[in-house]
């Protein structure tokens, strides 16, 4: 998708907020935790290398990423930390991720032999593997003590793979009722129990786990969304610091007119005035990220908000305001204009969503801009 260089809408990122947010968790790390920044998915749709360059400068000593293609974008920016690539990778690219220094996650024995059968037949360092168990999330890892030592004893007498790092994921640490959370954890000592000696890096804690369950952090952590400054939770549980959201989206008014009463916007007709109105539009739509569900969802202009009126379109929407302004005013759809703000959660809490989704669907056709 090209990027719209040559229209007044673009994501801000502050760069002083991401490293607020990632330099006060490497702080709060009382045993001198590893803390791997989780830019998957384009840095939750901040922009991954950007964001991957200030939690460098705020302490973060790795990355995490979804897929091998995420991993060498970072390669090919010039960062040389460790990173680890949390979902499985077909395992044709072992030699290629040997090549490149990028940790596997690894879920089966079958992976291990392939991979290791790949690797003999050529000249390549070894490939650091992190084994995944399955504890409760219910997607990828081994579920018994059995296959994690077979795995494991199969790593010990490899030459060419190397056992870096064993991690779990859990479902519910943001949330008050612990009673899941705590049979996850009882279930990953259970399956540890069966090796003799620990690899480098031991991870279970993803942002909600290492804000409210610290004591359970082992030796790293993956910092996730809360490294974007927004709460994991979605505000059910009070943060132990303050977060400060690193992301704003602005736009500007591109025509206002004065409609009468009885004229309807949008596709569908799904709005009609009820008495004279002043209708601007706004250059963004869906194929931006902002959901059709936002219709009646409130922009901000000048201070006050004001109502999406009719349908969102792919490319264009239109707001009702109670005077006319000039083309060029702007829009702010995430960020503080005067007193008021307008937050991912809101936008979530209103297309009744999380706000990892909302920030993940804004489009590559939004520039992400950086800003002290």
């Amino acid at each position: 998708m090209v990027v719209g260089t040559h229209r007044n809408a673009q994501i801000l990122i502050s760069k002083s907020a991401l490293y607020h947010n990632i330099s006060n968790e490497k702080k709060r790390l009382k045993n001198n935790e590893y803390l791997f920044m989780v830019v998957k998915a384009n840095g939750y749709g901040h922009g991954a290398v950007a964001v991957a360059h200030e939690a460098k400068k705020a302490g973060a000593d790795g990355f995490c990423v979804a897929i091998l293609d995420e991993a060498l974008q970072l390669r090919d920016a010039g960062f040389d930390e460790p990173i680890l690539v949390l979902g499985i990778t077909d395992v044709e690219h072992a030699s290629l991720m040997a090549e490149r220094n990028i940790s596997a996650t690894v879920s089966s024995i079958d992976w291990l032999r392939t991979a290791d059968e790949q690797l003999a037949q050529k000249n390549l360092p070894k490939l650091n593997v992190h084994i995944g168990l399955d504890t409760g999330m219910g997607r990828i890892g081994f579920q018994d003590k059995d296959s994690l030592k077979e795995a494991v004893d199969f790593l010990d007498q490899s030459n060419n793979l190397n056992f870096e790092g064993i991690f779990t994921h859990f479902s519910t640490a943001d949330t008050h009722n612990v009673k899941y959370f705590d049979l996850q954890v009882e279930r990953f000592n259970d399956l540890i129990s069966v090796i003799d000696t620990l690899p480098k890096y031991v991870h279970v804690s993803n942002s909600a786990t290492s804000l409210w369950h610290s004591e359970f952090n082992c030796n790293m952590i993956r910092f996730g969304v809360a490294g974007y400054g927004l709460n994991p939770s979605g505000g059910e549980l009070d943060l132990p610091y303050e977060l400060k959201p690193a992301l704003s989206l602005t736009t500007e008014v591109v025509y206002c007119k004065k409609i009468d009463a009885g004229r309807s916007v949008g596709y569908g007709a799904t709005y009609t005035s009820k008495e004279p109105e002043w209708i601007a539009t706004v250059p963004v739509g869906y194929a931006d990220g902002i959901v059709r569900a936002l219709q009646g969802f409130s922009l901000l202009v000048n201070g006050k908000f004001c109502p999406i009126v009719g349908r969102v379109c792919m490319d264009q929407l239109m707001i009702k305001l109670d005077e006319p302004v000039k083309p060029g005013t702007k829009v702010t759809i995430v960020g503080q204009d005067g007193k008021e703000k307008i937050t991912l959660q809101d936008i979530a809490s209103y297309c009744d969503t999380i706000h990892y989704e909302v920030a993940c669907l804004l489009t590559d056709r939004l520039p992400r801009i950086v800003v002290e």
